[in-house]
């Protein structure tokens, strides 16, 4: 008599059967088991949100620090300082063989010690202002503070008093293509020089804001 009372369920793995007897009976046990359905992907969604938002704290902290210093203005390179260098490279090429041309159209003329010293003058220049270019481009371009800084030493205290000790010197007997030449390469140092201490400065005010900003978050944090 009991077992008529009851709905008639048979069980199978992973499979539930309902055969009911009636309608009632039949619309409770399917709404029971749509329950559990969503009870289930309701943790699992829990877990997995869970499970992707605290295990990213750090890394979401630091992005947001990261984007904070990317909302800074960055500091873009010299164009003016960008141009003269690309000239100046081109330039030098044309400096390097008009002086060897001069340098052996007089050479005979010369002492024996300027013989020498325009020679050193030659190789040591040419190795200068080889490295002065890279340290200009690489400095400009990335906003590198020793780069620019080298550029900048370079060019004052070693690349223009050569140059100006080749011009101006009556022992070596410029000729005027010798002087032509001697005072482009000038002209370009002597704009360049102005420009790329702007720019580092520029350089070195930009990097040492970012420094006080990220110590501000580090205290903060």
């Amino acid at each position: 008599m009991f077992l008529f009372a009851l709905p008639a369920i048979t069980r199978k793995p992973e499979l539930l059967t309902v055969v009911p007897e009636t309608n009632g009976s039949a619309l409770i046990i399917l709404t029971g088991c749509r329950m559990a359905q969503a009870g289930a992907v309701r943790r699992q969604l829990d877990s997995l949100t869970h499970n992707i938002f605290m295990r990213d704290v750090g890394r979401t902290v630091a992005e947001k620090s990261g984007a904070l210093l990317a909302g800074e203005s960055e500091v873009a390179p010299s164009v003016s300082l960008q141009i003269f260098l690309y000239f100046n490279a081109f330039y030098f090429p044309l400096w390097w063989v008009c002086y060897v041309l001069m340098l052996e159209l007089k050479y005979a003329l010369l002492p024996d010690y300027y013989k020498f010293i325009l020679v050193i003058l030659l190789i040591l220049m040419s190795v200068i202002e080889a490295i002065r270019l890279y340290l200009g481009y690489s400095g400009n371009l990335q906003q590198k503070v020793p780069e620019l800084a080298g550029f900048c030493l370079l060019s004052i205290l070693l690349q223009l008093p050569l140059l100006l000790f080749l011009l101006c010197d009556p022992g070596l007997e410029p000729l005027p293509l010798e002087r032509a030449t001697h005072a482009i390469l000038t002209a370009f140092l002597l704009i360049q020089i102005p420009i790329s201490i702007f720019t580092l400065r520029k350089a070195t005010r930009h990097l040492a804001g970012r420094f006080h900003q990220l110590g501000d978050l580090d205290g903060r944090a």
